[in-house]
């Protein structure tokens, strides 16, 4: 069936404006600006204001403390404080100047230091998840803690790395786990106290039509599915959104017959009750890590001349998803990246896994590969052009079968990666046909989120060390700038005292640019 396509202008909620208040600048996942004083006519003029290289000053406490420092998380911009963090760190800055108002230290017991996506905030409080299982809330004014309580178990090798997000009075976390037999999920506790308001975790209730997807209730209930990444929302239909990771074990499918529910997973889920509404799973039995928590991005549009309230996902296994955010029907689903490892898709649009493509004891060669088409850095949409903008990899693996028995563990394989082709690839939401691509000089895949702005501007990492500006509707570069080392983190940009900054994490630094109007 044709469809007829049309891009609304508005949206549920307002577009980011002077600040940053939360992870993706709003609620929608867009991370589109509505701040237009920098824009073409005037990019060469962007200056560097400051930066900021975080000082750990001490390594944690704990067997898995580190004091490498690599900027992962987004910054948080509020009242003209900027929030920004590694693990067991919480920086408030003078969004202007860079200068350091506090600083906290938490004192850990452990977990994986693997990154932090950075903070919540909801009026006199900060909010921050550490490695060793904890949410803190701090004070906004001074950095000192309020109260803390522990959201997953260290014992069990959980460890927590996602930016909560602030939805009314709840405070929405996840977890994090380093690909063990342990399940994944999300819980909402009380923004006030912290206690916990529920649990939903990324399996079916033992006994459902959907638990039916695993082979037996044991293996469901240690299959995995991380929440990694944070949500989006719909306060109107008072929905959050969200992906789930891989299923375990990873790469030995063999144990775990079915599709595995609720890993692989865009699910809707009750911000209030944490109850399921719907799920849409992109990658049906997964073999190839292709955990599918990259951002599901909301907007609004017109499909056959009907109003339609719309999700939009680049899934890790290279392809492109349009869905209906109340019911969660598949409106469109196309490649963004060329692939090899489907037979086509099922009844309810989900693609259907090639068994000549799982992983093989003399290896397959499969497209994308293990790192995917798409990782977690998020991407961006413009309500302007109607495209939504991601950092993707052309790449392929050779997957091993290492554990060909009837109750693989662990991952029971792996792969070796090969050939790799980084751009940036701009995906029509009407049609799910990419619009263009940058592709990147010198190959390979970039791991930088995605920034794009009503001064018709696009912002991203390439893979030699420059930030990036391109012109949203041609892909054409306007605009680089040489740091010391790739883009880490998404861009944000915020506005104060009538000029605009971009800010940008590359490594241990934060860049801030500014165009200043006279």
């Amino acid at each position: 069936m044709r469809l007829s396509f049309l891009l609304l202008a508005g949206v549920a909620y307002a577009q980011v404006g002077a600040e940053w208040p939360s992870y993706n600048g709003d609620y929608s996942g867009q991370r589109y600006s509505a701040l237009n004083k920098l824009n073409q006519s005037n990019i060469h003029s962007l200056s560097l204001a400051w930066t900021l290289r975080p000082n750990p000053g001490r390594a944690p406490q704990g067997g898995g403390g580190t004091t490498a420092v690599t900027i992962k998380g987004t910054p948080v911009v509020v009242n003209g404080v900027l929030y920004t963090t590694i693990p067991d760190h919480v920086w408030a800055v003078d969004a202007r100047s860079g200068r350091e108002i506090w600083h906290f230290v938490w004192q850990s017991k452990g977990g994986w230091h693997i990154g932090n996506r950075g903070v919540a905030v909801l009026r006199d409080t900060v909010y921050v998840e550490t490695p060793d299982c904890f949410l803190v809330a701090l004070n906004l004014a001074d950095g000192k803690e309020k109260w803390h309580t522990e959201i997953c178990d260290l014992e069990q090798f959980y460890y927590a790395s996602v930016a909560p997000i602030v939805v009314k009075n709840h405070v929405i976390t996840g977890v994090s786990g380093d690909d063990l037999d342990i399940p994944g999920y999300i819980e909402s506790h009380d923004a006030a106290t912290g206690k916990l308001e529920w649990r939903w975790y990324a399996h079916p209730e033992p006994g459902t039509p959907e638990a039916k997807t695993w082979p037996s209730v044991e293996a469901m209930m240690h299959g995995g599915g991380m929440t990694w990444v944070p949500s989006t929302y719909d306060p109107q239909l008072n929905l959050l959104y969200l992906g789930t990771g891989n299923p375990q074990p990873v790469i030995a499918g063999q144990g775990r017959e079915g599709s595995n529910l609720y890993t692989e997973c865009i699910v809707a889920i009750d911000a209030d009750t944490g109850k399921l509404k719907w799920y849409f799973q992109p990658s049906p039995h997964d073999t190839h890590d292709w955990d599918a928590v990259q951002t599901p991005v909301l907007f609004d549009g017109e499909v056959n001349g009907r109003p339609r309230k719309l999700l939009a996902q680049a899934s890790r296994n290279g392809w492109f998803f349009v869905l209906d955010r109340v019911t969660g029907e598949r409106i469109i689903g196309s490649e963004y990246v060329k692939t090899n490892w489907t037979l086509g898709v099922d009844a309810k649009g989900q693609p259907i896994p090639n068994p000549a493509k799982g992983p093989q004891l003399d290896g397959a060669l499969v497209t994308p590969n293990q790192g995917g088409a798409m990782n977690w850095p998020p991407p961006s949409y413009s309500p302007e052009t109607g495209l939504l903008y991601a950092n993707a990899a052309r790449a392929w693996s050779v997957y091993y079968l290492y554990d060909d028995g009837d109750k693989p563990e662990g991952w029971g394989g792996n792969d070796r990666s090969g050939f790799s082709e980084g751009m940036v690839q701009a995906i029509d939401t009407k049609t799910g046909q990419v619009r263009w691509s940058h592709k990147w000089p010198g190959g390979g895949s970039v791991r930088a989120g995605m920034l794009s702005t009503a001064g018709k501007l696009l912002f991203t990492g390439d893979p030699t060390q420059n930030f990036v500006a391109l012109d949203p509707a041609t892909g054409k570069a306007l605009w680089h700038a040489g740091l010391h080392g790739n883009v880490t983190n998404g861009p944000i940009t915020y506005e104060l005292d009538g000029a605009q900054y971009i800010v940008v994490g590359a490594g241990d630094t934060l860049y801030a640019f500014v165009i200043r109007m006279n």
